[in-house]
C-alpha cells in the first residue's frame, strides 16, 4: 500500500505528522525517511515528535548518530529513537555502535540515511520519501512495508 502527498507549506507537513502521531501502532514502528540533504526529513521528525508530546528541541542526530526521546501515549511510556547514518562510511559501524541492541528494544524508531547501514537494519514498517522541488514544495511518498505500516496509512 502506498500513498502520495504534496506539501506546499510546512503546515501541510505538520498536519501529516499530527495525523500519523494519532495512529496507535506508531509506538512500535520502524520508519525509514529518505530524501536528499535538506529535503525535510528532520523537520518531519520534529513535527511528529512534537505531535507525540515531546517538548523542547528536536535536533538532527547527524553528528551523534542517535537522539533519544521519551514521552507518554495513552498513559504508557513511549521511547523514541531518531537515527541519522549519513556519516557512516561502512555498514560495520552500525554493529560497532551497538545499535543491534537498540533496535531490539521497544519503541518508535525513525531512521535517516538507512542505506548507509545496508542490510543490518530490520525490515521497515513504513518508508517515507521526501522529494523537494525548485519551488520549495515537497512530494512525499509513503510506502507500507508490513501490516503495521498498512495500519499507519489507513
Amino acid at each position: 500500500m502506498s500513498t502520495v502527498q504534496h506539501w506546499s507549506t510546512e503546515a501541510a507537513c505538520i498536519t501529516t505528522a499530527a495525523a500519523l502521531a494519532k495512529r496507535p501502532g506508531l509506538r512500535q514502528a520502524l520508519i525509514e525517511l529518505r530524501g536528499p540533504l535538506g529535503a525535510g526529513k528532520t523537520t518531519f521528525v520534529r513535527h511528529l515528535l512534537h505531535a507525540l508530546g515531546v517538548s523542547g528541541r528536536v535536533k538532527s542526530p547527524t553528528y551523534t548518530l542517535m537522539e533519544t526521546y521519551e514521552t507518554s501515549q495513552d498513559h504508557q511510556p513511549l521511547h523514541i529513537y531518531h537515527f541519522d547514518f549519513y556519516r557512516f562510511n561502512n555498514p560495520q559501524e552500525w554493529e560497532d555502535a551497538g545499535f543491534r541492541d537498540v533496535f531490539s528494544n521497544p519503541g518508535l524508531k525513525l531512521v535517516e540515511w538507512a542505506e548507509k547501514a545496508a542490510d543490518l537494519l530490520p525490515p521497515f514498517d513504513l518508508k517515507v520519501c521526501i522529494e523537494p522541488d525548485l519551488q520549495e514544495k515537497r512530494t512525499v511518498h509513503f510506502n507500507a512495508c508490513s501490516p503495521l505500516g498498512m495500519d499507519l496509512l489507513t
